[in-house]
């Protein structure tokens, strides 16, 4: 009796499964992006948030492949719950009008195949548990397929209730349980799809977009598509609308770029004043051209404040810059006396060590350097070695200080190792002096740098 019911109960739930015909070629959804006063923009596949911004692609033209323009607009103008539930209405639209047909005629496939072998099975506890499996794919299908086919899944699952239970007391005699999963309804997409976009549409939806951003290039960007947009299909347009819009459209453009002038005209006049007062450590009046620049903002309508905010951000960089070249000047000024000291006691030694540069040259070009002019460099580098020794730098130059010395001693060897070199006929020697020489004349000239830089008002770098 029982093995009678359940062969019934899945021959109706195979006979109940229908393959379809296979789905029509995929096309990109138009989603819309609504803003908080009930309007929307039309975007070309899925929009993006990013952090506070809202990012997407905006057909600015009606066929199957229109140009698209990107659109990035602010998070706080956009209604997202609103955006996301006319976005998941199309996906669901989209899917169910081209993939729905051949997913399920997939499922109903592969849930046909495992009946078969259910009836084919001689193990009651085999096909229980290949019905049981059958069920729950069968459950859990529609929830992530939009609902599609839910009567028709919900009339198999009765089917295979009925089976299961069948089978199980079949096999547990005297014992009846039923613990199967309920079957689930996807939450209802309530938000009702906006017909496609006519050409005007798009044109329209393009020029509002170019009113809704808040970067100066997007809105130009836009304006120019809506404009090239009315010049290639004026022809399909009414011929007043398209009077009216090109010359408003055109005004607005021209609009834009007397206000671009105006800012680059602005912002290049303030850096020139900043940099010129920075370098003057004039910390009075770069605060002056902050307030000037948020002045001249209000007077040209506050039409541009990304450009406003990356000038204002330049103009406090020299500010701080200022302060700190002001208080360097300052902490100078304090400790003048004992580097205009150390200046006097370390010139005679700088000096004297420059004279020897040329010889110096000699011995890393390995060009020939006579005895006497060996022994002089050898002299000479002891009297400066002795003087330096004598000298006590400040210690904001010990660095440089210990430089010139190491400079010294470096040119000391390289006159000795030539000597050997000279002496031994040996050329491997000879570049060790030439390398010796190079470096004296490295750590010589940027201790010289150093020391003079130090030396003077400190200056903007």
């Amino acid at each position: 009796m029982h093995s009678r019911r359940w062969s019934a109960a899945l021959g109706a739930a195979v006979l109940a499964i229908s393959v379809s015909a296979p789905a029509t070629a995929d096309e990109a959804t138009l989603l819309r992006v609504f803003l908080l006063d009930g309007t929307s923009l039309v975007s070309y596949g899925e929009p993006a948030k990013v952090g506070d911004r809202v990012v997407f692609s905006m057909p600015t033209a009606s066929g199957p492949t229109p140009p698209l323009q990107l659109v990035d607009i602010p998070a706080a103008r956009v209604d997202w719950d609103r955006t996301s539930r006319y976005a998941a209405s199309a996906r669901a639209t989209h899917y169910i009008q081209t993939q729905a047909e051949n997913d399920y005629a997939a499922l109903s496939n592969d849930v046909a195949a495992t009946l078969n072998e259910v009836t084919r099975l001689a193990d009651p506890a085999k096909r229980l548990e290949l019905v049981e499996r059958a069920r729950k794919t069968l459950a859990e299908w529609p929830l992530s397929h939009y609902n599609y086919r839910q009567n028709e899944v919900r009339q198999m699952l009765t089917m295979l209730d009925e089976a299961i239970a069948d089978l199980r007391a079949a096999a547990t005699p005297g014992r009846y349980e039923l613990t199967l999963s309920a079957f689930v309804d996807p939450p209802a997409i309530t938000e009702p799809l906006l017909p496609p976009p006519t050409l005007k549409d798009s044109i329209e939806q393009t020029l509002k977009a170019a009113r809704t951003v808040d970067a100066a290039a997007d809105r130009t960007a836009l304006l120019g598509a809506a404009l090239v947009t009315i010049d290639r299909e004026k022809d399909a347009l009414p011929a007043d609308w398209v009077a009216t819009t090109r010359a408003a459209t055109e005004a607005a453009i021209q609009t834009e770029v007397r206000v671009d002038r105006a800012y680059q005209s602005l912002t290049k006049r303030m850096v020139r004043l900043a940099d010129r007062s920075a370098r003057a450590a004039d910390v009075k009046s770069l605060a002056w051209l902050l307030s000037r620049i948020r002045v001249r903002d209000a007077a040209l309508g506050a039409k541009r404040p990304e450009t406003v905010s990356a000038l204002i951000a330049a103009v406090e960089a020299k500010l701080d810059a200022a302060r700190q070249l002001q208080l360097a000047r300052e902490r100078w000024a304090l400790r003048a006396p004992e580097l205009r000291t150390y200046r006097l006691a370390i010139r005679p030694s700088i000096d004297l060590f420059a004279g020897l540069r040329p010889t110096l040259e000699d011995i890393k070009a390995l060009s020939g350097s006579p005895p006497g002019t060996l022994a002089v460099i050898q002299r000479s580098a002891a009297r400066i070695a002795k003087r330096i020794a004598e000298v006590v730098p400040p210690h904001e130059l010990a660095g440089a200080h210990a430089l010139f010395l190491s400079a010294v001693q470096l040119a000391d060897n390289a006159a000795q190792i030539r000597r050997e070199a000279a002496l031994a006929g040996d050329m491997t020697r000879a570049w060790d002096a030439s390398s010796a020489a190079a470096g004296a004349l490295m750590l010589g000239a940027k201790a010289r740098a150093d020391i003079l830089t130090a030396l003077r008002l400190p200056q903007l770098r």
